[in-house]
């Protein structure tokens, strides 16, 4: 059986010994190579290149793209147990963001670009070597993509690209950023005239402002500002006023991806509000003896599978090659679903834990910081509603 994926790469469906062996590398390597150092690395703001590399050695990077550029085909049911582990076991928002921060720049790329840059530009970022980012939102607007407002004016072989980027995710130290660009006339509105155009990081006239978050502390997040940036024609990806579609599409693997990891990361607080409750004693006995406090967990655990459970089926929908209104619905509907469990058992971790969770150097602490970004980042919960609504025919 085979399933094609969001991206046009056709694979194998992954069967139960894969997602358990993936399953089982990436907690060894979040264990050991992120969750001991995501405080120090907070505190630093970042975390060291090097991380890609060695993620890349495994095959993580490159899981769900094809061979010829260093990759390995998979299905989302095998991707899934990527960003749910990496999450849970990482316990870093930031970590996430940044290391998989190509999965949501290269699609474009691999679907819309031409064989050489494809050739380019893919390989060494799943090697580990450079590193890939999306620039959508801009400083006037996120969701509402259709009134973005930088420019990209074709003279000759080359783009001259004017405008700026907010809240890029990897924005720091991206070697190659797929930007969303208005080609159209001037005074073209909405979502026509929209193009997707790939810009190198070492582009003349790129600057990079870093920014100052609430969470997603080692994740670098930047505003871009593009001043007469020339982009070598070759580098458009797909056709001129293509690019909404485009945009669109790669939402949905987004969102998914997001929806896995929030799942994850609802998980490690409830790892560790059960290590708290099963140690920690309160009048005489442990916290977990207390009947408020199973129920609490009881709670969690709740919310846990049925995200679990929903995740699994919109992967499997998706695997089966669904790419209309109800998979677009689902994955929207997941995605509101997958963050409210994540902000849910973040709360009762911090009530759990009392005092400490209010303290640095928790998991439930870090993760209830990180939260809202995971709520309003891949599109806001309300857009999320209206467009499931749509899609839905509500």
């Amino acid at each position: 059986m085979t399933a094609t994926t969001g991206t046009g790469v056709t694979t194998a469906v992954a069967s139960d010994e894969d997602r358990t062996a993936l399953t089982d590398t990436v907690t060894r390597f979040a264990r050991t190579e992120i969750a001991p150092h995501v405080d120090a690395w907070d505190a630093a703001g970042e975390f060291p290149r090097s991380l890609y590399r060695r993620a890349a050695d495994l095959g993580l990077l490159g899981l769900g793209y094809p061979e010829q550029y260093g990759g390995t085909p998979a299905s989302y049911l095998l991707r899934l147990p990527l960003w749910r582990a990496l999450s849970r076991h990482g316990a870093s928002g930031g970590v996430l963001a940044s290391l998989l921060s190509h999965n949501i720049g290269l699609p474009p790329v691999l679907a819309h670009g031409s064989d050489a840059v494809r050739a380019e530009v893919i390989p060494p970022v799943l090697a580990g070597e450079q590193i890939a980012a999306l620039a959508i939102t801009e400083p006037g607007g996120g969701s509402d993509v259709a009134q973005l407002k930088t420019t990209a004016r074709r003279e000759g072989d080359e783009y001259i690209v004017n405008g700026e980027k907010v809240f890029i995710t990897s924005g720091m130290r991206a070697d190659w950023i797929t930007v969303a660009v208005r080609t159209g006339e001037v005074g073209c509105k909405g979502s026509a005239g929209i193009s997707m155009l790939l810009i190198p990081g070492h582009s003349a006239g790129l600057s990079r402002s870093k920014l100052d978050k609430m969470g997603w502390l080692c994740s670098d997040t930047a505003h871009l500002r593009f001043d007469s940036v020339r982009v070598p024609a070759r580098y458009l990806l797909g056709e001129e006023g293509a690019g909404f579609r485009i945009i669109m599409a790669n939402f949905n693997g987004e969102r998914f991806g997001l929806a896995a990891s929030a799942l994850g990361f609802a998980e490690a607080c409830y790892d560790e509000a059960l290590a708290w409750a099963r140690q920690r004693k309160t009048f005489g006995a442990a916290l977990v003896e207390h009947q408020v406090i199973r129920h609490k967990l009881v709670d969690m655990q709740m919310r846990i599978q049925s995200t679990a459970a929903w995740c699994e089926s919109v992967a499997a929908q998706a695997d089966a090659g669904r790419t209309g209104p109800e998979l677009v619905a689902n994955v929207c509907l997941l995605k509101n679903h997958a963050t409210q469990t994540m902000q849910f058992c973040a709360d009762q971790a911090v009530q759990i834990l009392g005092g400490m969770g209010f303290m640095r150097g928790t998991v439930s602490e870090r993760i209830y910081r990180e939260v809202k970004v995971m709520m309003i980042g891949g599109g806001a919960e309300e857009i999320m509603k209206d467009l499931a609504a749509k899609q839905l025919g509500i």
